[in-house]
């Protein structure tokens, strides 16, 4: 999901946006880590080097922090939770990317290492100013300009081999020896007159259509972020849609959660998803699909609950052969670690019509309640489950006859036959 760059800003019609931070807790112990799986998106939305907001984070926390720019791996000591991360980036933008004078993130650094000083140049209003460099960060950027960043590098030592390559072929005879002397770089003048001289070549001539490409993604890209919440569901739907009839949607999970982000649609994914992969056979296709949901719903709450309304309007198609097998269901869901405990327990506080009629709801909800239960009391012995194994240790003679029994059938047939226990307990004393 993307997100504004200034997150102060709460206008919707905002144009300036950066993907969601996804952090992933890697390792135990004193070797766990986090590593910051999209920071390269990130860092370019911000156009600065993903090195600098790495580096920020393990400035703020105290921690080392490791960079792997040819597998893009950007990481930082220690576990860290993304909606930390995510605020602590804030403060990153405020400081180092936004414009003292507008408050545009369009701005440029220019750093002169011998005057140990970072300047900030905006293209949005021309304002320039001076960098406070109190900030342990920035002995890192004076070390680290933004132009020896990696791809910058690259870009340069690109264009010297064109330049060398040029020289190579047009030099013969006498002319040719001068190659193996060691002349000073050109002027800037000269060396934009040389780049004039290559656009002609055939190289060239590739790179520009790709540039002129890339330009237009970048122009599909604002215009479908202008339309309306309703015509980027619709764009998502049909790109899903398409995957399924293809018959590519098996591996397309990466795929779709892209396009979802794109359109900054990804907490509706799973409602979409739910009405394109799911039918009357759900438990079949839960397994299925896990992964295109997990994409989705793992820790994040808001899509959690969208998957709950895609699950309702599922029962209303697929009524007489879904809503028996509602509280099943669901189960599977929370199993596949697609719902979480607490949203399933705050969605079956209240029955909402905003998916099926009210009516269908409490059916729905009705049906869900011997889980619910389940859950909540599943919650209360998870609480006490401590001290009962350590009673356990010391005696086992001491743990109570029905707990102790329920202890044993979880651990001999497993959770799910428990379950249903409960239900056919629950069903025959009412």
């Amino acid at each position: 999901m993307s997100v504004n760059v200034n997150r102060t800003v709460s206008d919707q019609f905002y144009r300036y946006k950066m993907p969601r931070l996804i952090a992933k807790v890697e390792g135990k112990g004193n070797g766990i880590k986090t590593v910051i799986v999209n920071m390269v998106d990130v860092a370019k939305a911000l156009n600065r080097p993903p090195t600098y907001p790495t580096k920020y984070f393990g400035c703020e926390l105290g921690a080392q922090t490791q960079f792997d720019a040819k597998n893009d791996r950007y990481i930082v000591n220690g576990s860290h939770e993304a909606n930390k991360l995510q605020d602590m980036l804030d403060g990153f933008i405020h400081k180092f990317v936004l414009c003292s004078e507008c408050d545009n993130p369009e701005t440029d650094l220019h750093v002169n290492p011998k005057k140990q000083t970072i300047g900030s140049a905006c293209k949005a209003c021309g304002n320039r100013g001076m960098l406070d460099t109190r900030h342990k960060l920035c002995t890192f950027i004076l070390k680290n300009p933004p132009e020896t960043d990696s791809s910058c590098v690259k870009e340069k030592k690109e264009k010297k081999n064109r330049k060398k390559d040029k020289e190579n072929g047009s030099g013969s005879g006498e002319a040719g020896n001068h190659n193996d002397i060691d002349a000073p770089d050109a002027v800037d003048g000269e060396e934009d007159d040389d780049d004039w001289a290559e656009e002609t070549t055939e190289e060239a001539q590739r790179r520009r259509m790709e540039e002129i490409s890339d330009h237009a993604k970048n122009l599909t890209l604002s215009e479908d972020l202008e339309k309306t919440l309703e015509e980027r569901v619709n764009l998502f739907y049909n790109f899903v849609k398409q995957k399924k009839e293809s018959r590519a949607i098996d591996s397309a999970d990466k795929e779709i959660l892209a396009e979802a982000e794109r359109l900054d649609v990804r907490a509706m994914g799973p409602l979409i998803l739910s009405e394109l992969l799911f039918d009357e056979n759900i438990r079949d296709q839960i397994k299925k699909y896990k992964r295109h949901f997990l994409r989705f719903c793992h820790n994040d709450k808001k899509a959690q609950k969208y998957l709950l309304g895609g699950f309702e309007c599922l029962v209303k198609l697929h009524q007489s052969q879904l809503l028996p097998r509602v509280p099943i269901i669901l189960k599977d869901l929370y199993d596949a670690d697609l719902l979480e405990e607490d949203v399933i327990l705050m969605w079956a506080e209240k029955v909402s019509k905003k998916y099926v009629s009210k009516e269908l709801a409490k059916e729905i909800h009705a049906k869900a309640a011997p889980f619910v239960k389940w859950l909540n009391e599943a919650e209360e012995e998870s609480e006490g489950s401590e001290a009962e194994e350590e009673e356990e240790e010391d005696d086992d003679e001491n743990v109570e006859v029905m707990s102790y029994t329920f202890l044993k059938l979880e651990k001999l047939v497993g959770r799910q036959t428990v379950f249903i226990f409960n239900i056919y307990l629950i069903n025959n004393q009412s």
